[in-house]
């Protein structure tokens, strides 16, 4: 079965980009969205394996997001990795402590998002990074 991958992000090129980056793996499914309440709504409908989110959003940003997610019973379980520009070490610190099970730098490499996210769903179920 694919993983279901959830990207979030209020930029429609970098959303089109990451998107296409990660369907160039056949494991995953994926589907994105442009805003931190849509991805509230979709988590709890999709059940995504795991959710990219975007620190900086209008509205409502990526670490108000995550808090919501935690805090819904139907999506506190799916793991959250924070995409952003902000990754110096006390700000990854910072992600990781808000419950963020890791941090991607942007911009991120396309040709290297698919394998990173297959790295952070290895070591989230424990099985040996591909």
């Amino acid at each position: 079965m694919p993983a279901r991958i959830l990207y979030v992000d209020d930029e429609d090129d970098i959303r089109e980009i990451a998107q296409m980056s990660l369907e160039l793996e056949p494991e995953f499914e994926v589907r994105s969205c442009a805003s931190g309440v849509e991805a509230l709504a979709d988590a709890a409908e999709w059940r995504p394996d795991l959710i990219l989110l975007d620190v900086m959003m209008p509205d409502m940003d990526g670490p108000e997001t995550l808090k919501r997610l935690a805090a819904s019973q139907p999506t506190a379980s799916i793991p959250v990795v924070f995409i952003t520009a902000r990754t110096q070490t006390h700000e990854v610190e910072r992600y990781l402590n808000m419950g963020a099970v890791g941090v991607i730098a942007k911009p991120f490499d396309p040709l290297a998002l698919a394998g990173e996210v297959k790295r952070l769903l290895a070591s989230r179920a424990g099985g040996p990074a591909a």
